[in-house]
């Protein structure tokens, strides 16, 4: 019973991801002449030139797509988009039906709403960690198969920015440069709702002859963990202790006073941390459904 619980919330919440950003594609972007990177972008593209309609290509599109995961990925990789590539453009052409404009006549309002839109929808759909299976899938399947040593962000990056001057060249440099815009916004909000929207945390490394001092504070004063590392340094030789920590961006600016107050030859390094899984606060439980 809990099972099929379970599958209906998930499959509502992908159907809720799908029809807010078919909403956003359909209702904003199309109507505005607007383009998106993306299977989407490229299907829209190739609609003008063939005049077919851009959802059945990219049902072709995915197609395609599935088939060569399954051929080079694997069955696991296919169940990550097989489910969607056949959902989405299902709900793309449903809703394809209704006439409906959400704005008109504002290029710049339209491109804000439309990655507002497209940035939640999108998101919901990677937070449960589905896929689109569109050039993130053919970044993966390029990065395993011909480009080992290049990251596959950026060979995404490549792909997406190829589809956006494309597009330049079909609608214009104008379109092209809000959907650059669009790309910058459906980017952030997609890590809002997948990391959430807390401010981000740091990781602190410390290496400081009075490690125990600075523990002490960051365990009783500031209620974080610590963790000790035994380290050896190259140049000297000599063996010491670095402390690491997850704080938040105001506990880090108190650990840097205490650290300038006592012991400022300390070395800390200061990194960025999108969101921690585990028990603390703006830690998120690993073991909660979300």
């Amino acid at each position: 019973m809990k099972d099929i619980k379970k599958f209906f919330f998930d499959t509502l919440y992908l159907v809720t991801g799908c029809f807010i950003t078919a909403f956003s594609v359909n209702y904003i972007l199309k109507p505005n002449g607007l383009i998106t990177s993306g299977i989407t972008g490229l299907s829209i593209v190739l609609e003008k030139h063939l005049h077919i309609n851009y959802t059945f290509i990219y049902y072709i599109a995915t197609f395609i797509i599935l088939i060569i995961t399954g051929l080079l990925m694997g069955k696991r990789e296919i169940m990550k988009i097989f489910f969607l590539s056949i959902l989405y453009p299902t709900v793309l052409l449903v809703m394809q039906s209704f006439q409906f404009k959400f704005i008109e006549d504002d290029l710049l309002l339209a491109t804000i709403y439309f990655s507002i839109f497209y940035g939640l929808g999108v998101g919901m759909i990677l937070r449960k960690g589905f896929s689109f299976g569109g050039t993130d899938t053919i970044a993966r399947i390029l990065n395993k198969k011909l480009f080992p040593a290049i990251n596959v962000s950026y060979i995404m990056f490549v792909l997406d920015g190829t589809i956006i001057i494309t597009a330049a060249f079909t609608f214009g440099r104008n379109i092209a440069l809000y959907s650059i815009i669009s790309q910058f916004i459906v980017t952030r909000i997609c890590d809002y709702i997948m990391f959430g929207f807390a401010t981000k945390l740091y990781k602190l490394e410390i290496i400081a002859s009075k490690y125990e001092e600075i523990s002490n504070y960051i365990m009783y004063d500031l209620g974080r963990g610590v963790t000790f590392f035994k380290i050896k340094g190259a140049y000297t030789n000599e063996e010491k202790i670095q402390l690491e920590s997850i704080c938040s961006p105001h506990e880090t600016v108190l650990i840097q006073k205490l650290i300038k107050e006592i012991e400022p030859t300390a070395f800390v390094k200061v990194l960025t941390v999108n969101n921690v899984w585990g028990r603390g606060r703006r830690f998120i439980d690993i073991s909660s459904d979300d």
